[in-house]
Formats: structure tokens, C-alpha cells, sequence
């Protein structure tokens, strides 16, 4: 029985959303925003397993740029897929995937100081057991937790913080204010968020002292729950068994997931090749690999993103002989973020959908929820959701 594999490399967008104009970072639009094709003309970009597959013929169908480098003639099934909700972020880009576009308007912070409301800070302080918090703002990660690190470690008061994106951080120190009491703090709060239409409340321990501060593994996603049934539902009430590799099952509240796994990127890359040995029969493996995004997109880095980028291309070229002849194996993103354009969010563009499977084939202009389709028709269960497949 035929088994389906999802790899969504979180925010390698290919430019040319038509609606970009509406979606901004600061005041800039996000127009002419194109992650791959400015990482190549930055950078130089060398992943010639993606490329065959039909990454740079994606490109210059959705955006009209040819990426330097990128000039394969595909050989896999190759289309670029656009977003109907109204979001750059992680949620609705997967959940869209998934089958499900968004059926509200995220709430978002304001990018001011303080940024939360006194009665959500009461909640929060009320669920930590603290007098108050720290941060209260639009921060980077890393950055907000060597300017409160110390401050933190004195007060004992949690780090909270946010972004374009709607979520809540909360960043604590692993040891000084506990592990388990930030995540504990963290799901308590989050059906507040929720109910806000906030898509995720997400803890980031950290550990060190002051100076040396280095966040850890042990982040954690507490998202909202999907409206409706995704792809993993259906896969699972038909009875496939379904593994979620990395934040999947954060995204998806662990709804229709059997199994999880989860790790940095060269971890989950050593998860997905230990599924495409063991993984049974009907199988469908849903993985997010992250780092391309939170290391290298925000952070604006054109080379590390590129390094990151044929990191991952070598290991897909040593994972695709060992499919077997009756796998799906589809390779995506959920949103953009290009390293070369102001400021730090996400950026509004099309995405690639690289197909294994299908042999050499122009899937033309897509939407995300005909992967869901797809992967239902392949895997060969009842789908009620949105999308055309195009096996």
C-alpha cells in the first residue's frame, strides 16, 4: 500500500504572490520578496536534487525570476502553490496545506511598548505566580533574552514577548525558573490567547548566565486548534497511521497524529530516513524542518540560509533512491522569509511543490490545499476537504 511523505521546509518561498502588496514588514510591502532567487543572487545557491525536481522552474513560474544556478530540466512533478489565508504564518501555511485555509483574522500585538494589554498581563502574572513581566514588546528571540537574561535571573519574572506573526513567547531559564514550570505556565495561559485568536503561545527555555545565554531544544507550540478535519484526521480515520516530525504536532494540537518526532533539523532529517525504512504500509510522515526560518530568515542571513539549504538537498538526494516505487514524496514550504528584504517577518510569497513520484510533469499554478488532496488520493482515503488533487 502506498505510503505519502510531506516535507514542508518552513518559509523557502519563491516570490510572486499576487497579493503581496497587502502584506508588509514595517511599512515596505512585501512585494517583489522572492526568498530562493535572491538567496542564489546573494549568495549563490548550488541544490541540484531540488533543482531536478523542478525548483528553479517553480521560480520562474510563479514569479517570473530566474534564480542563478537553478536551471535543471526538472525531472520530478513540479508546480507553485498559492495561499488563500490571510496570513504569513506558520499555522495557516501548514494548516492550508493540510487542507484547512483560515477562517478568521489572526489578532496580532501592536508593535509598541508595553504591547499587551494590562488584563492579559494580570493572567499571565496570576498563572506564573510573579509580580510582573519582562519584555512586553516586538523582540527577536535571542536578542530579547540577553537584554532581560540577567534581569530575569534576579526577578524571577517571565520573558514575554511577540512579532509580526500572532503568538505569544514566553522565554525563561531552563534551571533558575524551571522547565517544566515554563511550559505548565505556558498551557495554562494559552486557552486565554485562543480565545483572543491568537495562533500560538510558545515557550523558549533557555539556559547560561548572563552574557552567554543559548536557548534550548525543548521549545514548545501551544497552537490552536485546526477548525475543521485536516489531512492528518482523514489519514487517520481511514486507519493510516500518521507520524508528525518536528513542530507538526504542535501545529496540529496532536490531532490525527499516532506518532511523534521531534528534534533540530539534522535530527529530523534522521527521523524522516528512519521512516522511509520503517514506516508501514499506507503510511503518511508530515514533517516541518524549521531552522531555515527561525536561524536563518529572521535573522536575515542570505549565506547560512543558502548553507542550510544545500545541507538539506544533499540529504533529500541520499533519501530518494531508498523510496520505495509506490511512494509520494512531496517537498514544500509554508510561507516565505527572504533574507535579502527589510526588517525581519515573514515575507508573502508563492511556495514550490516538488513532487517524487510522479515522474516528470508541469503541475502549473497551484493551491496548498490540492497537496491535502493529492496525498488523500494517493493514500486512498475519504477527503471532504478542500483542494484538487493532482495525481
Amino acid at each position: 500500500m502506498a505510503r505519502a511523505f510531506l516535507v514542508v521546509i518552513d518559509s523557502v518561498g519563491i516570490g510572486g504572490a499576487p497579493d503581496a502588496d497587502q502584506f508588509f514588514n514595517g511599512d515596505l510591502p512585501d512585494t517583489g520578496a522572492n526568498t530562493v532567487a535572491h538567496i542564489a543572487e546573494t549568495a549563490g545557491l548550488h541544490v541540484p536534487v531540488m533543482d531536478a525536481l523542478g525548483l528553479g522552474a517553480a521560480v520562474t513560474l510563479a514569479s517570473g525570476d530566474v534564480a542563478p544556478g537553478l536551471d535543471a530540466a526538472p525531472t520530478g512533478a513540479w508546480g507553485a502553490a498559492r495561499e488563500v489565508s490571510n496570513g504569513k504564518d506558520t499555522p495557516s501555511g501548514h494548516w492550508e496545506l493540510a487542507g484547512v485555509p483560515v477562517p478568521w483574522d489572526w489578532h496580532v500585538f501592536p508593535d509598541q511598548s508595553p504591547a499587551f494589554p494590562d488584563e492579559l498581563v494580570a493572567q499571565v502574572c496570576a498563572a506564573a505566580g510573579t509580580e510582573g513581566i519582562l519584555g512586553n514588546c516586538h523582540a527577536s528571540g535571542t536578542e530579547i533574552i540577553a537584554r532581560e537574561g540577567a534581569a530575569h535571573l534576579k526577578s524571577g519574572w517571565p520573558i514575554c514577548y511577540t512579532s509580526a506573526d500572532s503568538v505569544l513567547q514566553i522565554a525563561a531559564h531552563e534551571e533558575h525558573f524551571g522547565l517544566e514550570r515554563l511550559l505548565k505556565l505556558c498551557a495554562d495561559i494559552a486557552p486565554v490567547l485562543h480565545a483572543m485568536k491568537v495562533g500560538r503561545v510558545i515557550a523558549r527555555p533557555f539556559v547560561g548566565e548572563e552574557g552567554a545565554f543559548t536557548r534550548t531544544a525543548s521549545r514548545k507550540d501551544y497552537a490552536i486548534a485546526p477548525p475543521a478535519p485536516t489531512i492528518c484526521d482523514y489519514a487517520h480515520a481511514a486507519g493510516r497511521k500518521t507520524y508528525a516530525v518536528g513542530k507538526i504536532g504542535d501545529i496540529f494540537s496532536m490531532r490525527g497524529i499516532d506518532d511523534l518526532r521531534k528534534g533540530r533539523d539534522d535530527a529530523l532529517m534522521g527521523h524522516i530516513a528512519d521512516l522511509v525504512n520503517t514506516a508501514e504500509d499506507g503510511a503518511f510522515i508530515f514533517a516541518n524542518l524549521v531552522e531555515f526560518d527561525s536561524e536563518y530568515g529572521h535573522r536575515r542571513d542570505p549565506k547560512g540560509y543558502a548553507k542550510h539549504l544545500e545541507w538539506f538537498d544533499a540529504q533529500l538526494g541520499q533519501l530518494l533512491p531508498r523510496l520505495r516505487p509506490d511512494d509520494l514524496l512531496i517537498v514544500t514550504a509554508d510561507h516565505g522569509n527572504d533574507p535579502t528584504w527589510p526588517g525581519t517577518d515573514h515575507t508573502r510569497e508563492q511556495v514550490p511543490v516538488l513532487v517524487h513520484g510522479l515522474g516528470a510533469r508541469a503541475l502549473g499554478q497551484l493551491n496548498f490545499v490540492d497537496v491535502a488532496a493529492t496525498i488523500a488520493a494517493h493514500l486512498n482515503v475519504d477527503y471532504n476537504g478542500e483542494g484538487e488533487s493532482f495525481l
